[in-house]
């Protein structure tokens, strides 16, 4: 029961992350995916380039998770591995476009985090 649990909130937080990313702009959103005030510091020009980043990692945040749950829900001795390249990959998406609407999701993926170094759940191990 707890390796479905887990495989089911590694797919969903991977999945969240698309629509996140991908959300048009138009004005009054509390989070615009398309500008990182790490990249503006660091002199990258444009939020076309700044926002092709997002979405490429974001994609690949996507897709680490999905790997993750999968190998999760097999119960394959790769699913902590995957799990803890998708947390810091979500990490550092979540640092370099950073805003306080995205607090849940650092604190989810400090949780894969810890939860793989600690080796929760061992069902998975």
């Amino acid at each position: 029961m707890i390796t479905g649990f887990v495989s089911a909130v590694l797919l969903l937080h991977g999945f969240v992350h698309l629509p996140v990313w991908l959300a048009p702009t138009g004005g009054g959103e509390p989070f615009d995916p398309r500008r990182s005030w790490a990249l503006a510091a660091a002199g990258v020009p444009g939020r076309r380039v700044t926002g092709a980043a997002a979405i490429g990692l974001a994609a690949v945040t996507c897709m680490l998770y999905v790997i993750a749950g999968a190998s999760a829900a097999v119960q394959s001795g790769g699913a902590p591995a995957a799990a803890l390249f998708a947390a810091c990959a979500g990490l550092l998406l979540k640092t370099l476009w950073f805003n306080p609407w995205l607090s849940l999701g650092v604190l989810l993926d400090v949780g894969v985090v810890v939860a793989v170094l600690s080796g929760w759940p061992a069902s998975l191990y």
